[in-house]
């Protein structure tokens, strides 16, 4: 990111969220053609606005998964796959089944998933068993040394993987694997995150809905639906406001095509042939206020929820942080934690470009950094500053006594903003 980009974006963000996010016609989707397309236009076009778009495969053929994980005829190849993984154990999901609003999963051996989509395949792609759906897995923390893709630069700003990479717990990166007909219920990405899924091999089919039609497929009760496409929306008295829905993004995403899903885009996918993709859920600068908006609609769910107890619990608001967390994986301790290893390296990496004569810096803290540059970085400081403050100032959060956590968010923001008196 150049100087003149930041600042650029910088009045984009301090104009207000709703001036410059805006929905996509339902009829059109950008498409990427070009590799050397640049970043600060990817960003400025479709990060800060929240715009989906497609890249096309010129981005993933030089992917080792593209060459060795699909035959030359363009299917799964499952003699090599068998190779790479054969007894890995691996979640797989069953499509014809509900539970909840997703799908029960169970832990198979990878060959054993193998032999059932073999045969799913020779049976015309049905089986007794159902549709068995290969999703979720975490195979590059599994196999780092696989080599299997590279993040587009585009999608490397990525804020969810560095800070579960930091602290070794989880990441969120999947490889999804299926036959023709598996799907996914409608859904948005966890902590609003944005999504980006590369098809290896194989098409998908991607219905999307723009922040805020969610609300329209909600029945009666409040519960978001299962399957937009099911007839029983049709029925006014359960679901009131469908109607009122607008059409959704259709798009048919061929292989070696990324798509990129904006933050809190709902959606349903479908695999329309046998299909293999790799995807990222991440979020980043652009995207960090809808995350705290949505940590903040959880709470207020929860505390709505066990509100009868609030007057004969001492440690309500504490409970209401585990419950928080249990439903959606974080609480707001581990949010100002994770807004901490952010600002904390890029501190150092700004530090360590103080005094650079050249345009690399001697010791960066990540390639990431590296390649998207100091002017990046303090773009990411000033929206790690901005949520800060809107931490401080929120009522849930004073009561859970900010001084006393071990990541002192006041601290933290002084940090920046001294580092950022010096870098402006």
């Amino acid at each position: 990111m150049d100087r003149e980009t930041l600042h650029s974006c910088c009045n984009l963000v301090k104009s207000g969220r709703q001036s410059y996010e805006q929905s996509c016609p339902s009829d059109l989707v950008d498409y990427i053609d070009r590799k050397d397309f640049n970043y600060s236009r990817f960003f400025q076009r479709y990060l800060l606005p929240n715009r989906p778009c497609v890249l096309s495969r010129k981005f993933t053929d030089d992917w080792n998964s593209r060459k060795n994980w699909v035959t030359d005829e363009g299917k799964p190849n499952f003699r090599k796959l068998l190779q790479y993984f054969d007894d890995t154990p691996v979640p797989v999901a069953n499509c014809n089944a509900r539970e909840y609003n997703a799908n029960p999963k169970q832990i198979l051996p990878f060959k054993e998933f193998i032999t059932y989509w073999k045969e799913y395949i020779q049976n015309g792609h049905s089986s007794t068993k159902g549709c068995l759906y290969l999703k979720d897995w975490h195979m590059h923390r599994t196999f780092p040394e696989h080599n299997a893709y590279s993040t587009p630069v585009f999608f490397s700003s990525d804020w969810l993987n560095e800070y579960w990479d930091t602290i070794e717990v989880d990441d969120y990166r999947f490889v999804y694997m299926g036959p023709r007909g598996s799907w996914t219920p409608f859904h948005a990405d966890v902590f609003r995150s944005y999504s980006w899924s590369a098809n290896i091999c194989g098409r998908k089919k991607w219905l999307l809905y723009p922040p805020g039609q969610e609300d329209n497929l909600r029945d009666c009760h409040g519960n978001l639906v299962y399957d937009v496409t099911a007839p029983i929306l049709q029925e006014k008295k359960l679901y009131p406001h469908y109607h009122e829905a607008c059409q959704p993004l259709e798009i048919i995403q061929a292989a070696g095509e990324i798509i990129f899903v904006p933050s809190g885009w709902h959606h349903q996918v479908y695999n329309l042939e046998d299909t293999i993709s790799i995807n990222h859920n991440w979020m980043n600068g652009c995207n960090l206020d809808l995350m705290w908006k949505f940590l903040q609609g959880e709470l207020s769910a929860v505390q709505k929820e066990i509100s009868e107890w609030r007057n004969t619990m001492e440690t309500w608001d504490l409970h209401c942080q585990v419950i928080m967390k249990s439903c959606t994986g974080i609480d707001y301790k581990e949010f100002a934690a994770f807004l901490k290893v952010i600002a904390d390296n890029r501190l150092s990496y700004l530090s360590s470009c103080s005094g650079s004569s050249g345009p690399k810096c001697p010791r960066p803290v990540s390639a990431a950094l590296a390649t998207l540059g100091p002017q990046h970085a303090i773009f990411d400081l000033q929206r790690v500053a901005q949520t800060l403050e809107c931490m401080l100032n929120d009522e849930d959060f004073k009561r859970l006594e900010p001084s006393s956590l071990s990541t002192r968010p006041d601290t933290l923001l002084q940090q920046i903003r001294e580092a950022m008196r010096t870098v402006l």
